[in-house]
C-alpha cells in the first residue's frame, strides 16, 4: 500500500495525465477509502496543487468569470475556429437551426458555406452581423435585454419569440462543462434563454474548446444527458471523452 506521499504523487500524475480525477477512481486504484482519498485531495488544494470539486478535482480552476466577447475571442483562438469549421459540415441545405452566444459560435457562423441556404435565428448580435453577408441565409435577430460583456440578448421577450419556431439543430456555446453539473454559463439569465433553446430544438450541438471541461458557470444551462453532440479539441482527455459517450453523446475531436 502506498503511503501518503506516494498517493500524492500519484494523484498529481492522474491530474496532469487527465485534467480531471474521481473519488470513485482513485479509491479502487489505491485501495484506500473515500475518507482517506478526500483528505488526500483537501491537502493537496491547500497546497494549490489543485482543485477540488464535487466528486473529484481537477487542474483547472472550475469557476468561470466573465469577461468581455472581444477578450475571449482571441483565447483558444485556432482551436474555436476549427471546431466552427466542423460545426460547419453539420450543416444540411435547407436547416433551420438556432445560435446561441459565445465567440466559438461565431467561428461557426464565419465557416459557414457561402451560398448556404438555411434559415437562422440567433441571440448573438455579432453573428447576425456576420450572416447578413450571405443572401442565401435568412436571419431572425432575436430582442431583449442587451448583455454586452457577450454580445447577445436575453430575458423573456427572446424566450416568447423562441416559442413560435421549431429548429433542426442547436449550435450551442457554453462557459463551463462540468461531468456532474452540466453545462453552464456565468451568467442566470442566459442559462435560461439557452434551456429554452434546447427545448425548441431536435438536436442539441455544443461546440466548445477543452479548456471549459471541468468548469462551472454561475447558471445551469441543462445536465449532460439532454445534448447530443460536443465537438471540441484535442486537449480533452481521454477520460472525460469516455464518459461522455457512455452517456449517449457524440464527442468530435478536431
Amino acid at each position: 500500500m502506498m503511503n501518503l506521499a506516494e498517493r500524492h504523487q500519484f494523484i498529481l500524475s492522474r491530474l496532469q495525465k487527465d485534467q480531471y480525477i474521481n473519488v470513485v477512481d482513485l479509491c479502487k486504484e489505491l485501495k484506500v477509502s473515500s475518507v482517506t482519498i478526500r483528505k488526500d485531495l483537501k491537502l493537496l488544494e491547500d497546497k494549490s496543487l489543485l482543485f477540488r470539486t464535487h466528486g473529484g478535482a481537477t487542474v483547472n480552476n472550475p469557476y468561470t468569470v466573465d469577461r468581455p466577447v472581444n477578450e475571449k475571442e482571441k483565447i483558444q483562438s485556432t482551436e474555436k475556429n476549427k471546431i466552427g469549421i466542423a460545426a460547419a459540415s453539420l450543416l444540411n441545405e435547407n436547416d433551420s437551426i438556432v445560435i446561441a452566444s459565445g465567440t466559438t459560435v461565431l467561428y461557426f457562423a464565419k465557416n459557414i458555406p457561402a451560398g448556404a441556404n438555411l434559415t437562422v435565428v440567433t441571440s448573438a448580435l455579432n453573428v447576425a452581423l456576420e450572416l447578413m453577408r450571405e443572401p442565401s441565409i435568412e436571419v431572425i435577430q432575436l430582442g431583449g435585454l442587451l448583455r454586452k460583456s457577450s454580445s447577445s440578448v436575453m430575458g423573456s421577450y427572446a424566450e416568447q419569440v423562441l416559442q413560435d419556431f421549431y429548429f433542426n439543430k442547436l449550435f450551442l456555446g457554453v462557459d463551463g462543462i462540468d461531468l456532474d453539473f452540466g453545462l453552464t454559463t456565468t451568467n442566470a439569465m442566459e442559462a435560461h434563454l439557452n434551456r429554452k433553446m434546447i427545448g425548441a430544438s431536435q438536436k442539441t450541438i455544443v461546440l466548445a474548446d477543452s479548456t471549459k471541461f471541468g468548469k462551472r458557470g454561475f447558471g445551469k444551462i441543462c445536465g449532460l444527458e439532454e445534448i447530443d453532440h460536443i465537438i471540441t479539441d484535442k486537449g480533452i482527455s481521454e477520460q472525460i471523452v469516455k464518459h461522455l459517450e457512455s452517456l449517449g453523446v457524440t464527442v468530435t475531436i478536431v
